[in-house]
């Protein structure tokens, strides 16, 4: 997955100022205790930070 194809998901999902803020400060167990930003500084895949932030917020399956 493109990260602007990652990024229009979570746009989509949370509306525009969201994503960011969630992707900025939401800590996620399903990314080792980090953010989306900083499991993608550290070469996650988006399609894998993808995937975690849907089971995390329990994204509908329409949209994965």
């Amino acid at each position: 997955m493109r990260l602007t194809v990652f990024w229009q998901r979570m746009a989509d999902h949370f509306g525009e100022a969201y994503a960011d803020s969630f992707a900025r400060d939401h800590v996620m167990s399903q990314l080792g205790g980090r953010t989306v930003y900083e499991a993608l500084d550290a070469g996650w895949n988006a399609k894998e930070v993808w995937r975690a932030v849907c089971a995390a917020v329990e994204v509908p399956a329409d949209k994965r």
